[in-house]
């Protein structure tokens, strides 16, 4: 029997939120795109819950909520404890592991049992082994594989012990590596992320599709007003090493050498972490400045403030930020590192370009957009010229259709 037109969809994410790091973002954005096109989406979420636009109901899946932003790593009470999966998540933790993406998946699999009315389930990254348990035609998108971020902060431990710390909580990795193989379809965001998942994953390249996000460019979009003079944006949703963001505050330390400048960052750091440090060792507490918790009215108004942004990252599977700065026709300077190029573009026409880990290079990068009001200009216009053309939510969402359609029975 041929699968239906209008797809009864479950959109698995096993936290959502939608201001710190792209899952939110994405459910957001591709839930909305699919409704759009005349298909029917229901969001299964983790805490914290992502938003979502009219139309598209949530399905909350609550977990311990262990990580809470106010609470995190908190001890529940005695009575929160509903059954095994709860006992698994809470013991999971205490020993140093990170458990949502197994306890969500087995959660998941319990909910789908008793429902005869999904025609497709779609994992956002979590890989767990209640994955398997699932009847349904399955399909998982990959943004990046979470063992290239575990890779990177070993590397950059400063101890036998914080390494081993890094070992246990990235112990995730190892289910994700068994599970996605024996996944019939996954979605990797770029030709980059595809041959990650491949090589990292062990996946066929046959089973991997490539879906690139999308960028909502009515929301997105330049405002019009002046922007002040040498100011930077750069977004990094955690304080980890793959973010590249102790060589941007270097750079920064190298431009104000020479000139005035000042960089805003969405998110947060450690107070005892590199990013802190090396802030206080050059001295920048008055130029760097931090913002958390930031809305979408204020963060357009961010973009909006900019001269450059920059994304700084060693690695990136797409990177939401710098398609949204592109789209803000914000000029963007950013590394060469996993996706980048592919999202933004020939080097010296909608972007700047540097390697990864080269301060330097970074200065000079921003330094030249920074001097030259009308190379500014063209890279602005060229960036939000490019998101138009290449990453648009409903074109997003046509792809992913494809793929669900693939993994159905004829």
């Amino acid at each position: 029997m041929a699968p239906p037109e209008r797809l009864r969809i479950a959109l698995l994410t096993y936290r959502g939120n939608p201001r710190s790091g792209g899952q939110g973002v994405y459910v957001r954005y591709l839930s909305k795109a699919l409704i759009d096109l005349g298909h029917q989406v229901e969001v299964m979420s983790g805490q914290p819950y992502p938003e979502l636009e009219p139309g598209v109901d949530l399905w909350p899946l609550p977990s311990l909520d262990l990580y809470r932003a106010d609470d995190p790593f908190r001890v529940p009470r005695r009575s929160e404890f509903r059954d095994a999966i709860d006992v698994l998540e809470f013991g999971s933790m205490c020993t140093a592991a990170f458990p949502e993406p197994l306890t969500f998946s087995l959660r998941a699999a319990r909910a789908l049992r008793r429902r005869d009315d999904i025609d497709v389930v779609h994992d956002n990254q979590s890989l767990g082994y209640g994955l398997l348990r699932i009847r349904q035609p399955l399909v998982a998108t990959v943004h990046h594989p979470c063992s290239i971020d575990a890779r990177i902060e070993r590397a950059h431990a400063d101890s036998a012990k914080r390494r081993a710390s890094l070992r246990r909580w990235y112990s995730f990795t190892k289910m994700q590596s068994r599970v996605a193989p024996r996944i019939r379809e996954l979605i990797a965001v770029s030709e980059a992320g595809r041959d990650d998942v491949v090589r990292e994953l062990g996946a066929d390249r046959s089973r991997v599709s490539i879906v690139h996000n999308g960028v909502d460019t009515d929301l997105f979009r330049p405002l019009g007003r002046p922007r002040i003079a040498g100011r930077l944006i750069t977004t990094a949703s955690a304080d980890v090493p793959l973010k590249g963001l102790v060589f941007l505050v270097e750079a920064v330390a190298k431009l104000r050498t020479e000139r005035e400048v000042t960089l805003v960052v969405i998110g947060k750091t450690s107070p005892r972490g590199p990013v802190r440090a090396a802030i206080e060792r050059f001295g920048l507490e008055d130029v760097v400045r931090f913002e958390t918790n930031v809305d979408w009215a204020r963060l357009i108004e961010l973009y909006s403030e900019a001269e450059v942004a920059v994304v700084p990252s060693l690695y990136e599977g797409f990177s939401l930020p710098a398609a949204e700065a592109m789209a803000s026709e914000v000029p963007l300077v950013a590394t060469t590192g996993g996706a980048l190029p592919e999202v933004a573009g020939t080097d010296g026409e909608s972007a700047l370009l540097v390697e990864p880990r080269d301060a330097g290079a970074l200065a000079t990068a921003i330094g030249r957009l920074l001097d030259d009001e009308g190379l500014r200009n063209r890279i602005g216009r060229a960036g939000r010229a490019r998101v138009l053309d290449r990453f648009t939510w409903k074109a997003a969402a046509e792809r992913t259709v494809e793929v669900y359609r693939r993994a159905m029975p004829c």
